[in-house]
C-alpha cells in the first residue's frame, strides 16, 4: 500500500532532508531543500501582495532549467500554474492566455518573448523574475501591492497546475490537476523508480509539460532527493552534464533516448565511471530494440512507463528487478487502477482487446467547462485514455495504440506500434514511425518514414521486404520516406497525426 505522506505540495517540500540539495543545474550551486521552502514561504508571500491567491491562473514563460523548476513548486503552494512553452508565437499566445483567464504573466527579467506584448494588451501583470546566484533561487517584482481574494495555503482539492491537451484532432482542452492529483504521482513515481534522498535525477526534458514537472522535478523532491534542471535537451552537451552532475537516474521520451544512443560509444568511460541505476522512458512507446540497445549500453535496467496529462503523468510503469520487465509492454498498474473497456462500457478480462481505462486519486474530475468533452471520458467513473491495449494475467499492460491512430485500411485494423516495432528491428533503422496515408479506395493505407543508421545504405524496398518477412501483407507499409529527422512535437514526441499531409503524401 503505497504511502501519501501530504497531499499539497507544500507539504511534500517538507520531506527533504533541510542541508541536502534540491534543485540545481549544471556549473552552479545547488539550492538546499530548506532554501527551497524558505523560498516557497516567500513566493506565497509575495504572489498573495500582488493580489494573486488561491485559484487565480498565473501564466509561466520561463525557460527550461532550475529557475522554472522551482518557481512552479513555489507558486503551486498560493495559487494555480499554468506553464507556457518559451517557443509559442504570439497568436498562440493570445489563445493560451485568454483561454487560461490569466491573473497574471511571469517572464524572466530582460528577456525577450512576444508573452509580454499579449499580457500587455490584455491588461495582464507581468511580473518578473530574476535568477539569484544558487541554481533555482531568484527574486520577484511584482509591482504595487494588491489584496489577494483567497491568500493563503492552498488545500488538497485545490488546482495546482492546469495544462492544455496536445490538441492534435481538436480544440486543446484545459486539464485541471489539483494539489491531490499532482502530489499523488509525484509518489507514485517514487514508489516505483525506489527513490530516496540519495538520488539525483538529471532532468533534460522540457519543463512547460506534465512529464518533466512531476516525473523529474516533483517526484524527486516528493523522495528527499535532488534534480538537476539543464536548459533543455542537447546531445553533444549531454555527457558533460551527466559527468558534473553524476545523476542516479532519468527520464526522457524515447526520441532523447535514441539521439543519446548514437553518441554514447564515444563516452563508454562517463558511463562506466557514473551511478546511474535506471532510466526511465515515457510520453511515447519505446521500440524494444532501443530498450535492448539502452540497457546494453548503459548497462542499467530500462523502465518504461505509460502518461498522459489527465493522470497528472504516470498510469503504469514496468518495475525494477528483480521483478520482470517485457520489451513492448508499460508494465504494471502504478497508482491509478487500470482496466480494459468494450465499446458497450463493460469492462472486458485479460487477454481482451479494448480502450484502457483508469481511476484513481492521481486523475483529473474533469477537462474544464467542456461537458460534453467530460460525457465522452468517463464511463462509470473510469476515465477512458483513448488508447488501445491489452493486459495479461500478470496484469501487465500492452499497447496497441491510440484509437485514433489505429489505420484501417479497408477494414484491416492496422497498429501503427506493430509495425514500428517491425522497422526497428532492421539492422539499418535508427528511427521508424508508422501512419496513415489517406487512400482513395481503402480509405487508408500504411506509411512510415524512416531514419537510417550512420552509414546504412538499406533502400525501400529491402525495408519492405523485411517487414514482409514479420508481418501479415496488409500490415507491411506501402511507402516509406527517408527522412534525416522524423517530425516531432514541442516535447519531443513523434506525431503521427497529420504527418501525411506534413510530407505532402495526402491529397
Amino acid at each position: 500500500m503505497i504511502d501519501y505522506p501530504a497531499d499539497t505540495i507544500a507539504g511534500l517540500l517538507a520531506r527533504g532532508p533541510g542541508a541536502a540539495p534540491a534543485i540545481g543545474a549544471p556549473g552552479r550551486p545547488w539550492l538546499t531543500h530548506q532554501a527551497l521552502r524558505e523560498q516557497a514561504a516567500a513566493t506565497s508571500a509575495a504572489l498573495n501582495r500582488a493580489g494573486i491567491g488561491r485559484g487565480d491562473r498565473l501564466a509561466i514563460v520561463l525557460p527550461n532549467g532550475p529557475e522554472m523548476a522551482s518557481f512552479f513548486v513555489c507558486a503551486a503552494g498560493a495559487c494555480t500554474t499554468a506553464p507556457l512553452n518559451p517557443a509559442y508565437k504570439p497568436d498562440e499566445f493570445s489563445f493560451y492566455l485568454d483561454d487560461l483567464h490569466a491573473a497574471a504573466l511571469v517572464a524572466l527579467a530582460g528577456a525577450e518573448t512576444p508573452a509580454r506584448a499579449v499580457a500587455e494588451a490584455r491588461h495582464i501583470p507581468v511580473i518578473e523574475l530574476t535568477p539569484g546566484e544558487a541554481a533555482g533561487s531568484f527574486s520577484l517584482a511584482t509591482g504595487g501591492p494588491v489584496a489577494a481574494k483567497q491568500p493563503g495555503a492552498a488545500t488538497a482539492d485545490d488546482v495546482a497546475l492546469v495544462l492544455h491537451t496536445s490538441g492534435t484532432t481538436s480544440r486543446p482542452k484545459i486539464v485541471p490537476l489539483t494539489q491531490r492529483n499532482v502530489t499523488a504521482s509525484a509518489y507514485h513515481i517514487g514508489e516505483s523508480l525506489a527513490l530516496t534522498p540519495e538520488d539525483v535525477c538529471l532532468n533534460i526534458m522540457p519543463l512547460f509539460h506534465i512529464h518533466g514537472l512531476i516525473a523529474a522535478v516533483l517526484a524527486s523532491l516528493a523522495a528527499g532527493g535532488a534534480v538537476s534542471c539543464t536548459p533543455g535537451f542537447n546531445a553533444f552537451a549531454f555527457f558533460a552534464q551527466f559527468d558534473e552532475v553524476r545523476p542516479t537516474w532519468l527520464t526522457a521520451v524515447p526520441t532523447m533516448h535514441q539521439t543519446l544512443l548514437t553518441r554514447a560509444a564515444r563516452h563508454a568511460e562517463s558511463i562506466a565511471a557514473g551511478r546511474l541505476r535506471l532510466i526511465r522512458s515515457s510520453s511515447a512507446s519505446l521500440p524494444p530494440a532501443v530498450m535492448a540497445e539502452l540497457e546494453a549500453t548503459f548497462g542499467v535496467p530500462v523502465l518504461e512507463s505509460y502518461g498522459m496529462t489527465e493522470a497528472a503523468h504516470q498510469m503504469a510503469s514496468n518495475p525494477l528487478p528483480p521483478r520482470p520487465r517485457y520489451p513492448g509492454s508499460v508494465g504494471l498498474a502504478a497508482g491509478p487502477q487500470i482496466a480494459i473497456m468494450g465499446l458497450d462500457g463493460e469492462l472486458l478480462p485479460a487477454g481482451a482487446p479494448g480502450e484502457i481505462v483508469i481511476r484513481g486519486r492521481n486523475v483529473t474530475a474533469g477537462y474544464e467547462n467542456n461537458p460534453d468533452a467530460n460525457a465522452k471520458a468517463f464511463t462509470d467513473g473510469w476515465f477512458r485514455t483513448g488508447d488501445e491495449g491489452v493486459l495479461d494475467d500478470a496484469g501487465y499492460l500492452r499497447l496497441t495504440g491510440r484509437l485514433k491512430e489505429i489505420i484501417n485500411r479497408g477494414g484491416e485494423k492496422v497498429s501503427p506500434l506493430e509495425v514500428d516495432n517491425a522497422l526497428m528491428d532492421h539492422p539499418d533503422v535508427a528511427q521508424a514511425l508508422t501512419f496513415a496515408i489517406p487512400h482513395d479506395k481503402l480509405g487508408e493505407e500504411v506509411g512510415a518514414c524512416v531514419v537510417l543508421r550512420d552509414g546504412a545504405a538499406a533502400d525501400e524496398h529491402a525495408i519492405r521486404d523485411f517487414v514482409g518477412a514479420h508481418l501479415a501483407p496488409f500490415k507491411v507499409p506501402r511507402r516509406i520516406v527517408f527522412l534525416p529527422e522524423i517530425p516531432k512535437g514541442p516535447t519531443g514526441k513523434l506525431m503521427r497525426i497529420g504527418l501525411a499531409k506534413k510530407l505532402g503524401l495526402a491529397s
